[in-house]
């Protein structure tokens, strides 16, 4: 509801890669298409004047559903910039004191420190940032006393350049200075936009989450190597997740899933595997045995649990895919042969156990888990889709560094409805 008492319309179609970002929307721009007595968001009085007399001034100010779209899409684009910036300008703040500070306090004292280390160079804008503490203050704006000094009045570019003109206090601790400037520079783009209010494109946005989340690397602010959490938490994540209990990623199908997160950035460095499916095409044709054999050798332990190829349940699923009689049965006993090979050439075949269960398939799930965090591919079957073309949930496991209530993700209720199939299901010898 807005202070004039109007209510926003629904925003169903406001969402990344609705209508502002088709073909027909120019981001940054007016849409395609607008309503006719729409204003155009980047309309000035003369467009607004040309639409009609004196009399027409209300349907002169009024925004179509394509405004609308345009508005939110813009707000949602700001919005998550503004939270890696808010993020990178905190983290460089923190850097700042912890290296500035005990050379300049001991000489100079309180807040005087900040002045000192800004120099004659800095003068003008230190002295800019004292004077917006003292509104601060007198107004009431400072809400927390940890905020009351120069150092948390100073903006990303002020504390760049008092981390350039010092560099040799930072070089112990950081190995390039260009990739830290680099970054910065390529977020200072960002920051422009989203300062004034203006109109983000998505590339801009994306190549500012690039360089924050590897500046944040760099600065030692990251959540960890990609490598080992496969998916790293990033800012959005972190501040509204919960909303979703800990489903972090909705992808139409299966290719694009894969296009995101690949089989070896999903398998890849996992300690533990447990699988359930009717054939497990995900992993066993996209992660080759060699790697299955490294992967365990490694200290993976491998759960695989199979439809049993002989069951009527297999029958069922043929019919419903239109597949000829045998065909699915074949398929899933050659995937099962491929496994039990890889299990022949481990040295300890114990740790790659293969199932089979004989109830009627609901869902395949991949429950993967590192040493800090875990990670879960979801699939519903559906009656005439085949798994390639159903719809796919990621899910984020419990772990360190991960700020979900474990009691109320998905994870843990796909690990325990996995382990109740496992319980119930026959080992393949």
């Amino acid at each position: 509801m807005s202070s004039g008492g109007l209510e926003l319309p629904p925003g169903d179609s406001s969402h990344e890669g609705g209508p502002a970002d088709a073909p027909g929307g120019v981001p940054g721009g007016a849409p395609a298409g607008i309503a006719a007595g729409a204003v155009s968001l980047a309309g000035g009085p003369a467009e607004a004047g040309s639409a009609g007399g004196p009399g027409s001034a209300g349907a002169e100010l009024d925004w179509g559903a394509d405004a609308w779209s345009e508005v939110r899409t813009r707000a949602q684009r700001a919005g998550r910039a503004y939270i890696w910036l808010n993020l990178i300008e905190q983290r460089l703040r923190s850097v700042v004191g912890a290296v500035l500070r005990p050379i300049y306090e001991p000489v100079h004292g309180g807040d005087d420190w900040v002045v000192a280390a800004a120099g004659p160079a800095g003068q003008e804008w230190v002295q800019r940032a004292v004077a917006v503490r003292e509104v601060s203050r007198r107004k009431g704006y400072l809400l927390d006393s940890a905020d009351d000094n120069v150092l948390s009045f100073l903006t990303l570019p002020q504390l760049r350049e008092l981390m350039v003109q010092h560099w040799p206090c930072f070089e112990p601790y950081f190995d390039d200075r260009r990739e830290i400037e680099l970054a910065l520079d390529e977020l200072e783009v960002t920051r422009n936009v989203v300062s004034r209010n203006r109109a983000l494109s998505r590339p801009v946005l994306e190549q500012a989450e690039r360089a924050s989340a590897r500046l944040l690397e760099v600065l030692g602010g990251g959540a960890g190597s990609p490598s080992a959490d496969r998916l790293p938490i990033d800012a959005v994540e972190d501040l509204v997740g919960d909303r979703y209990a800990d489903v972090i990623s909705v992808h139409p199908d299966r290719v694009r899933l894969q296009r995101q997160l690949p089989a070896e950035d999903l398998f890849g460095g996992a300690r533990r595997l447990d699988a359930i499916g009717i054939g497990l095409n995900l992993l066993v044709q996209n992660f080759s045995g060699r790697r299955l054999v490294r992967l365990t050798e490694a200290g993976c332990r491998v759960r695989l649990l199979f439809l049993n190829p002989a069951s009527s349940a297999v029958k069922r699923r043929e019919r419903e895919l239109g597949l000829r009689k045998g065909e699915l049965s074949r398929s899933v006993e050659m995937n099962i042969l491929h496994v039990r090979r890889v299990r022949a050439g481990l040295r300890d075949p114990s740790r790659f156990e293969i199932h089979v269960f004989d109830e009627t398939p609901r869902f395949t799930a991949y429950l993967v888990e590192g040493n800090s965090s875990g990670i879960a591919v979801v699939q519903s079957y559906l009656r005439r889709a085949r798994g390639m073309e159903s719809p796919v949930l990621v899910l984020r496991g419990g772990g360190r560094g991960v700020p979900k209530d474990a009691d109320h993700g998905l994870f843990a209720t796909y690990r325990e409805e996995f382990e109740s199939m496992w319980e119930d299901s026959r080992p393949v010898s």
